[in-house]
């Protein structure tokens, strides 16, 4: 209800929001630093009983700066995030963005520090994206460019004619924001159930630099309309996809070799990706702890159907491989899971009212997990500098262990209200 009652404060505050103009000048006339960010509460709720989490989804009020300058010979940038979670009853800070981009040569750039990073064709989903992601965020309702999560990095681009080289090296491992129970109940496979804050493990930690480091490299090139790209990465399972003998999650180690290709089509565009998952350590199916190599592909296609409507669909396949080593060791009691899992997506995007509000829907559905997770969700500009927002996470499996299944009783609705200055 706190969170509620800000709804009121945002719109009290607004003539004092208003000289948020001037002290945007000012800043920029005594220290060339471009200033933007926003202010931000969202509220939401369980549609249904989970005994293991509160009836609040999220409850929070955010707030972010984001800060550029320009120092001539390099480009300075800061985004950080202050955070008020009510439901976990905390106040945090976040650096989503502390970096340096130079050019030392005029073929290439240099960023060093903590920035978000993204590749592939996918869209809501990733094969060759081997970067941070925030699941948690995604599953509660906060807006979209939470699903990506900072890294500390350095990532160097090459431009060539014959092609353009980015090269990204993590010194320490730093996982995805995965579903553990404290905020999103999730099948548990130990406990042979669904589980909350009950079902976490300690986790083996990857913290030691060079044992732990990640690389990752991308090798791009742009052919008339046509984009190829061939990826490469070493590094590990960017969720606990482990566990250890005493019991402990870890992070196995993977590399991924992939390629992509997109290009218009029928009037659209369409893309396609694969990636081969090489999980070293899962003994060619004999460690039923650890996860086995996959080959993953998608492929999707977009277009406009109609006046200021877009719609883009796509189809994503895991294939298991060592399959039959993997039945043979799998724990008895524990539901197998399938040796290809496919995924069917469908975005529709529709504007209106001079473009003023954007009424928008997402969907996963699984023929062979037989479930499904839908993300519709309407968004008002109400000023230049207010945005009204809902919408909501709904999921759908007759099956607790299936991936979207699992989160059945974490369905939500949730609204925001933003000012942007």
């Amino acid at each position: 209800m706190k969170t509620l009652l800000t709804l009121c404060l945002l719109t009290l505050a607004q003539p004092a929001m208003g000289n948020m103009n001037d002290l945007k000048d000012q800043l920029y006339d005594a220290t060339g630093l471009d200033m933007v960010g926003f202010m931000e509460t969202r509220y939401g709720l369980r549609t249904q009983n989970d005994p293991h989490q509160k009836d609040e989804s999220i409850a929070e009020m955010r707030l972010q700066l984001d800060l550029f300058k320009d120092l001539q010979w390099g480009v300075l940038k800061f985004k950080g995030d202050l955070l008020h979670d009510e439901v976990m009853h905390r106040t945090t800070g976040e650096f989503r963005e502390l970096n340096l981009r130079v050019s030392p040569l005029d073929n290439m750039d240099i960023k060093l520090g903590q920035q978000i990073l993204t590749w592939g064709t996918g869209d809501m989903l990733f094969i060759n994206d081997l970067f941070p992601k925030d699941w948690q965020s995604f599953f509660i309702g906060r807006d979209d460019e939470y699903l990506k999560a900072p890294a500390n990095a350095l990532k160097t681009s090459l431009f060539y004619d014959m092609a353009n080289i980015d090269l990204v090296y993590t010194p320490t491992f730093q996982g995805s924001e995965y579903i553990s129970g404290e905020r999103l109940s999730f099948w548990n496979p130990v406990l042979g159930d669904l589980a909350g804050a009950n079902g976490k493990f300690d986790l083996e930690e990857r913290n030691s630099t060079g044992r732990d480091s990640e690389y990752a490299m991308r090798v791009s090139k742009n052919k008339d309309s046509m984009e190829f790209a061939l990826y490469g990465y070493y590094g590990f399972w960017k969720t606990p996809e482990g566990m250890t003998g005493d019991g402990k999650l870890r992070y196995p180690r993977l590399s991924v070799y992939g390629g992509s290709i997109r290009t218009p089509l029928w009037g659209g565009i369409s893309h396609m990706e694969t990636g081969y998952y090489d999980s070293s350590q899962a003994d060619n199916g004999n460690d039923p702890l650890t996860r086995n190599d996959e080959v993953r592909f998608l492929a999707g296609f977009e277009r406009e159907i109609g006046q200021e409507l877009t719609a883009s669909i796509q189809y994503y396949l895991e294939w298991m491989m060592d399959y039959d080593n993997y039945e043979a060791s799998l724990i008895p009691g524990s539901p197998p899971k399938d040796e290809y899992r496919s995924v069917l997506t469908l975005r529709l995007t529709k504007l209106l009212m001079n473009q003023n509000l954007i009424l928008s829907f997402f969907g996963y559905y699984s023929p062979t997990d037989e479930d499904a997770y839908l993300r519709p969700k309407a968004q008002y500009k109400m000023t230049d500098s207010w945005l009204l927002e809902a919408g909501g996470n709904i999921f759908i499996g007759s099956e607790d262990h299936t991936f979207f299944g699992q989160f059945s009783k974490n369905t939500n609705v949730y609204m925001g209200l933003r000012f942007n200055y």
